[in-house]
């Protein structure tokens, strides 16, 4: 659509193609020059450069040309006129400011850029050998511009609430107008209109407490965060919601199913084959640290029941205490060593980490505390652990494998059998934010989205 020249139609026009009414993060500033004509400026915060915006708004207060006058008199280099709406509103998505004026035919639109630059390093538990090397920051507005500058869309609607009497946290859900459920985005907003509290002290962590009813007994995580603007965006474009807490430097993706626990950002920077091998070694070992443990302590305790081939496993236990005993200490012991390496300085902690390690287990294995085996599946379990990002699943992967091993323990073959069906309940019935179930797309049963979960698919045009 062409500009009309008419301040009303034009902005009315310009305001439905960016959606400002729905979009916190789009700056519309309406003023009258010196001269008396109405003038509209629109940019999106976060993307443009606050000193140079206000000299281009107090030269065009002052400004009594018209047409293409002005683009001979702005004290500013890159500086374009656009006919149309749809064109201006692509170069404000891009970072641009635009300025419309009553009973002019062309819209003025400087391109005073700023784009938000990491200042600190690449997220820590989501790094990549390839890619962006960007992260999320505590601040909302950077968070939805580092949004934006990937995603320039004007269906990408960034919707702002504050919640919380005392701390007015402001929260954006972050949605791409017809790609995403609209019934499911309605459903949050108005979850999240309902929510009242007095603050949100844990960010993101307290609006899922308040968003999604929690069941204490089932440790499997609901809603999947991310530190990675890129993860986030891809997510967005296949129709999930965003959600973005102040003060929080990661964001929330709605709805979540496990699969989704079980994607690394790097499978996506390589190619087909590599990142296809890449996700299937890393099924393969998470469910080596899953059941390694729980099932050669089954060996271990019925020898009957392994194979001719597995009978290597079996070992005489020379050390004082219990197996079970042993295997929950050493459990025990590996998350100590965690928590103390995240409350040592950087540049100490892989050192204590490697140290502690070293010393604590030769030192247990020479005293006659634990047998060598257990130290060995201990250790490959804790570092298969690090196959995947999410510290939220890795701990609900512990605790059904000490479940495992206590079930075990008491009641043998069948308390084995029994955990592991206890388990797949708890997944089964596990119940995020609503949408698309848990275990979508196994059930409900969807092969092209299950197949793209299994194997990295080529990107099609």
């Amino acid at each position: 659509m062409q500009i009309t020249g008419s301040y009303q139609i034009d902005t009315e026009r310009l305001d439905q193609a960016l959606n400002t009414d729905r979009s916190f993060d789009i700056i519309k500033r309406e003023f009258i020059n010196m001269q008396g004509v109405k003038c509209a400026l629109y940019a999106v915060d976060g993307l443009v450069k606050d000193t140079v915006l206000t000299e281009s708004l107090n030269f065009f207060i002052r400004f009594d040309g018209k047409g293409e006058r002005e683009i001979a008199a702005i004290p500013y280099i890159e500086t374009e006129s656009q006919y149309k709406i749809d064109g201006i509103a692509d170069s404000v998505l891009k970072g641009g400011t635009a300025i419309l004026r009553d009973g002019c035919y062309s819209a003025v639109v400087l391109y005073a850029r700023s784009y938000p630059l990491r200042s600190i390093e690449e997220p820590e538990n989501d790094k990549v050998l390839r890619g962006p090397r960007d992260g999320f920051g505590e601040s909302i507005i950077l968070n939805t511009s580092l949004i934006r500058r990937r995603i320039r869309d004007a269906n990408l609607c960034t919707e702002k609430f504050t919640i919380g009497a005392k701390t007015k946290t402001d929260v954006g859900i972050c949605y791409i107008d017809g790609a995403a459920d609209p019934a499911f985005v309605a459903s949050i907003k108005s979850k999240l209109t309902a929510i009242h509290t007095g603050s949100l002290d844990m960010g993101a962590e307290s609006i899922a407490e308040l968003l999604i009813k929690q069941r204490w007994y089932n440790p499997f995580p609901k809603i999947r965060y991310t530190e990675r603007p890129d993860t986030a965006c891809a997510h967005l474009t296949e129709g999930s919601v965003i959600l973005i807490c102040d003060n929080y430097p990661a964001v929330m993706i709605l709805p979540t199913s496990i699969f989704d626990f079980l994607q690394e950002t790097d499978d996506f920077y390589f190619p087909p084959l590599v990142g296809t091998y890449q996700r299937l070694v890393r099924y393969v070992i998470i469910l080596l640290t899953l059941y390694l443990l729980p099932v050669w302590y089954l060996f271990q305790e019925n020898p009957q029941y392994a194979p001719g081939w597995m009978q290597f496993l079996i070992v005489e236990n020379h050390a004082q205490l219990p197996l079970i005993f042993q295997i929950f200490v050493a459990e025990i012991a590996i998350d100590g060593l965690k928590l103390a390496s995240l409350n040592t300085p950087s540049m100490l902690g892989n050192s204590l980490s490697v140290v502690a390690g070293l010393i604590l287990s030769d030192f247990a294995i020479s005293a006659g505390w634990f047998e060598p085996a257990i130290i060995l599946y201990v250790a490959i379990t804790a570092i298969g652990n690090f196959t995947q990002v999410s510290y939220e699943l890795g701990y609900a992967l512990k605790f059904m494998r000490l479940s495992m091993l206590l079930f075990t323990a008491l009641f043998g073959l069948w308390g084995f059998v029994g955990s592991a069906v206890i388990m797949k309940i708890l997944i089964i019935t596990n119940k995020g934010a609503g949408g698309r179930g848990y275990l979508y797309p196994l059930i409900p049963f969807n092969w092209s989205a299950f197949k793209r979960q299994i194997i990295r698919t080529k990107k099609r045009s």
